[in-house]
């Protein structure tokens, strides 16, 4: 049931980035939702029709104005990066206007944690919430900021919290999480890393020892994670390869008992079991596929997983927290 007297009135700030872009489509044909303003994440940029939103979405995109964000919009999405997301998450949240934000800057539970990764954010608003929505759908449902999970963490995070639930990680031996990401993960803004020529027919490791995502992957799952990402010249698409090892006597009925336990009630989580899964068909979709091959002499598992950067890992995720904490079916403008 929808919580709200009227259609949501929704406002996205940077909805000229890649997540941005298709929070917009996605909004706009959300029957729930009343897309009152959609800014840069500027106060200079001048307002401009999106050639991708031409008959999806009839506005412009507008400057950045805090003022008439805080007015017009019931719920604002925070497609920006953490500095910005830091400055403009927490008078909003004191305005009553809720928060869902896809940068990193509330998703570190631990001070010391942040202040290392996300030195902007001195603090999380009251009433945040992670928002990995198959996990904390209760606290999403109440949250005055939802903290939109990073696109990396989703993936491991939504294959690796089933075994530690059920006490089968052997998190002594560590996680070791091997990721391939399209270039769009890099965002928007290019760079050398994400030009054409450096990328095609290349793929590139990058971030080792040194990636942000990984406290938030251990944050949950409070184990050591070894993560390395790569580069691949894709479009679009996240595929991780996870190798652990489970708790001694662990059964092949035990890992599949704990997946299907966890998700076969959820819409966006499909578990192909042996049938290890691929980008392709998970692409422009808000579904986050899971595979799986299991060797119990060894007691090692190895876990495929692959979602969309842009969708699962980010608008679309966002979207389905949306729905939630509003009180809308979750597969509402998704599927």
């Amino acid at each position: 049931m929808n919580s709200y007297p009227h259609p949501v009135r929704v406002g996205i700030v940077g909805a000229t980035g890649y997540a941005g872009q298709e929070l917009v489509a996605l909004l706009a044909r959300h029957p729930g939702a009343r897309l009152e303003t959609a800014m840069s994440s500027s106060a200079e940029s001048a307002a401009r029709p999106m050639p991708r939103l031409a008959r999806v979405w009839q506005g412009e995109i507008e400057p950045l104005s805090e003022r008439r964000l805080a007015a017009a919009a019931d719920v604002v999405f925070l497609a920006v990066p953490e500095q910005a997301a830091a400055r403009l998450a927490p008078p909003l949240v004191d305005a009553g206007v809720r928060v869902i934000d896809l940068s990193g800057a509330f998703r570190i539970r631990d001070a010391g944690a942040r202040a290392r990764w996300y030195p902007e954010t001195a603090a999380l608003p009251s009433g945040a919430a992670y928002g990995l929505t198959e996990h904390y759908k209760d606290d999403v449902r109440g949250a005055a900021l939802v903290a939109n999970p990073g696109c990396y963490p989703t993936a491991a995070l939504l294959a690796l919290l089933p075994l530690a639930k059920a006490g089968l990680l052997d998190a002594g031996a560590g996680v070791i999480i091997d990721a391939k990401s399209g270039i769009s993960g890099a965002g928007r803004v290019p760079s050398d890393r994400t030009h054409f020529s450096e990328n095609h027919g290349s793929v590139s490791a990058y971030g080792v020892f040194g990636h942000r995502h990984v406290a938030e992957m251990e944050q949950e799952l409070g184990a050591s994670v070894t993560f390395v990402p790569h580069l691949v010249p894709l479009d679009r698409g996240i595929l991780e390869t996870i190798y652990v090892k489970l708790q001694a006597g662990t059964t092949a009925e035990q890992v599949a008992d704990a997946f299907t336990s966890a998700y076969h009630a959820e819409p966006f989580v499909r578990l192909t079991g042996d049938a290890l899964p691929e980008i392709k068909h998970v692409a422009w979709t808000n579904f986050c596929d899971v595979g799986w091959r299991f060797e119990s002499s060894t007691r090692r598992l190895v876990i495929v997983t692959c979602l969309d950067n842009l969708v699962k890992g980010a608008a679309g995720q966002a979207l389905q927290n949306f729905n939630v904490a509003c009180g809308f079916d979750e597969r509402t403008a998704l599927l």
